[in-house]
């Protein structure tokens, strides 16, 4: 990758070409509306139809009460940044950048030790619910471990994917229980599998193909249509840097991934944005 320059081609984020992106992503997906589970879309005797399995579960009292009343995201958001966990982000100062932000959201729980290279700011973080099984014995044990790791994000929303696969239903409505137990200020959100349909079916439409869709492209595709403007951060797949230099592939660690994203493919589309002015993304020092 020696061929990048720092100075991405492409022009500024354009408050026209932003608009463009966010009014397609409202008329594919609507994640204003359906991006979580809310007592407003999802009421009582309404049937979840699972993303990644055929299976469904009808909403009950006891299942609504695990919903807010109405949509987080229901007011547009002036300015978001979207911070990945690549190792691109290790050294870039891009801490004191992010924390300007209206709106952080952070994907699965990522260690915040590198406060001046990635902020301390967080509104909203995805978790893995393998993250919560591995590291936290499904919280039917080390739950305050799991605890002491939470309050790291304030009163952040935890956005999981209950109703994707059937083997993170119950540890994501445990996960939502513990936060209760402890009394903290963070709230779990769960995923609507609804949006997320529409959301692989808006991609794979467009060329785009994944055995499933990223954390990072889910949370991204939604900035895109509640923020009014997005910079990308640590979003870059590649073991090299802009110039050449190996780089760890999380900024915390350089463990891969098990292959069922297409992060290199998702990449690209970023890019394609940013040439476009939909959207910024930040590479190199900030």
């Amino acid at each position: 990758m020696t061929s990048w320059s720092h100075d991405l081609p492409g022009k500024a984020v354009t408050t026209q070409r932003a608009a463009s992106v966010r009014s397609q992503f409202m008329a594919c997906c609507n994640a204003s509306h359906t991006l979580v589970l809310t007592q407003e879309n999802s009421p009582i005797g309404h049937i979840i139809q699972y993303d990644a399995e055929i299976r469904s579960r009808n909403v009950t009292e006891d299942l609504l009460h695990m919903f807010p009343k109405t949509s987080p995201f229901s007011k547009p958001i002036r300015r978001c940044a979207v911070v990945g966990n690549g190792g691109i982000l290790r050294n870039s100062s891009c801490g004191a950048d992010i924390d300007k932000a209206d709106f952080v959201f952070r994907l699965n729980f990522p260690p915040l030790n590198w406060t001046k290279d990635v902020g301390s700011k967080t509104h909203l973080v995805t978790a893995n619910p393998s993250i919560i099984i591995d590291r936290y014995g499904r919280l039917l044990s080390h739950r305050k471990p799991f605890i002491n790791m939470v309050k790291a994000y304030g009163s952040a929303l935890v956005l999981l994917p209950a109703f994707s696969y059937s083997m993170n239903t119950d540890v994501s409505m445990r996960t939502f229980v513990t936060l209760e137990d402890f009394d903290m200020s963070s709230k779990v959100v769960f995923f609507n599998p609804k949006y997320l349909q529409k959301l692989s079916s808006y991609w794979k439409g467009i060329g785009l193909r994944f055995f499933r869709m990223s954390s990072g492209l889910m949370v991204a595709s939604a900035a895109f249509e509640v923020c009014q403007k997005v910079t990308l951060y640590g979003f870059w797949p590649f073991p090299n840097d802009l110039e050449g230099i190996p780089i760890p592939h999380h900024y915390y660690d350089n463990v891969h991934p098990k292959p069922v994203h297409s992060m290199s493919d998702e990449f690209y589309q970023y890019l394609r944005m940013h040439s476009q002015g939909a959207l910024e993304l930040k590479l190199g020092q900030c």
